[in-house]
């Protein structure tokens, strides 16, 4: 697909080969912000779902890539592969809170669901970093397969599962004792990774076979194959469907997740990339690069209901939407 950034030198290209119907109030407790990086403008986009428009942006550096929310949403955590950082935003205060370097190119990032440890994949060194959430000091690391990228931690907290992008597989880590349990061979190239809420299934996108594919987690091995768009980067679940950004086809491929049949192609933004559901359910939201926008799909009707100017080349890769219970942000 032509780029109109496709002449720019990007800190991290190698990231480009590559956590309710009707409207905001069907929610019981609905999402209100979304914190978008945006790896172009070296910038952090908060932005008010309810108002849709971005209520600030924060100068990042570093080209910011891998977002993950605190448990509790009072910090956003951050990737800047280009600096090799982690970045710790005050939500609250939408301001940087501290930063620290994690390995040689962090990028795919996690947080566990008790809101103690970050883990942070690192590009070039093939590890998943451990950082402790209280102190931010290193609390440990564990080689995977090489160039981890995307990461997710199942519901209980017992599993972290890396997407390792040019060892096609996916890493098993278990969380207590923070050692390599095992691998599973999927397609070539995954970046993205999703595990259900049950802890029963993982899906990744694979960039370089367009297809996810489908882990049967207690069994360890990949039990299905689904095609889906070109170039697929992330995959998010909601209503029993799943919902994969296609980079290059500037599509939403939805599949059903019992019969693996697609339920429709999805028009959006060009270039989408991070992709998340809101609580509920009821919406899924995806950052779109070249478009600069974030764009909210109505799991309902399948329909894309709102599109949000962001900053320049959002990837909002990883989990991006503040949870609904966190404290409002404050008005400017």
């Amino acid at each position: 697909m032509p780029s109109r950034r496709s002449g720019r030198a990007l800190a991290f290209t190698l990231a480009l080969l590559a956590a309710p119907a009707g409207t905001f109030a069907a929610d019981p407790a609905p999402v209100r912000e979304a914190f978008v990086t945006n790896q172009t403008g070296d910038s952090l986009s908060i932005v008010d779902l309810a108002a849709g428009k971005a209520a600030a942006e924060i100068k990042v550096g570093g080209k910011p890539a891998g977002v993950a929310m605190a448990p509790d949403g009072r910090f956003a955590y951050l990737t800047s592969p280009e600096s090799k950082e982690l970045v710790v935003v005050d939500a609250g205060k939408r301001a940087i809170a501290a930063r620290l370097q994690v390995g040689q190119g962090p990028l795919g990032i996690a947080v566990h669901p008790k809101g103690d440890r970050i883990y942070v994949a690192d590009w070039y060194e093939h590890k998943l970093y451990a950082v402790d959430a209280a102190t931010l000091k290193a609390a440990g690391s564990v080689e995977v397969g090489k160039s981890p990228s995307g990461v997710a931690v199942t519901a209980d907290g017992t599993r972290i599962l890396t997407a390792d992008r040019d060892s096609n597989q996916v890493s098993i880590i278990d969380a207590a004792s923070f050692t390599r349990t095992g691998s599973v061979a999927v397609g070539e190239r995954p970046f993205g990774v999703t595990v259900d809420a049950e802890g029963r299934r993982a899906y990744t996108a694979n960039v370089g076979s367009d297809d996810v594919s489908v882990i049967d987690l207690s069994a360890g091995k990949a039990v299905a194959t689904v095609k889906v768009g070109h170039r697929p980067y992330a995959v998010a679940l909601a209503g029993g469907r799943a919902f994969v950004t296609d980079q290059y086809g500037g599509t939403v491929t939805v599949f059903d997740l019992a019969s693996l049949a697609v339920v429709k192609t999805i028009e959006v933004g060009e270039y989408p990339e991070g992709i998340e559901t809101e609580p509920g359910g009821g919406a899924v939201y995806v950052a779109c690069w070249e478009a600069n926008t974030l764009e909210r799909i109505d799991t309902a009707t399948l329909a894309v209901t709102a599109r949000i100017p962001v900053g320049d080349g959002p990837r909002a890769f990883g989990r991006f939407l503040r949870p609904p219970g966190a404290p409002s942000l404050p008005k400017d």
